[in-house]
């Protein structure tokens, strides 16, 4: 499955992504493998959004990235 995710970051930000799999990108954002997170650790997962299809998945992670997303997040 697809996914759709936000991290909260050390930095007291959120970081929004997609991956096929969560668990290795997770992974990664906390071994400082991920250039935008790197010097934002430790990260930790806040939400997961799980999607059937690559485009469902593209299109909310744009969606939390604007600013109703971004209020979404915070509720």
């Amino acid at each position: 499955m697809l996914s759709s995710y936000v991290l909260f970051c050390n930095d007291r930000k959120l970081y929004t992504g997609c991956t096929r799999s969560l668990s290795d990108r997770l992974d990664r954002h906390r071994r400082g493998s991920v250039p935008a997170t790197k010097n934002r650790r430790p990260v930790e997962l806040a939400a997961c959004f799980g999607f059937p299809n690559v485009y469902k998945t593209f299109e909310f992670e744009k969606y939390l990235k604007t600013g109703s997303g971004r209020a979404f997040q915070h509720v």
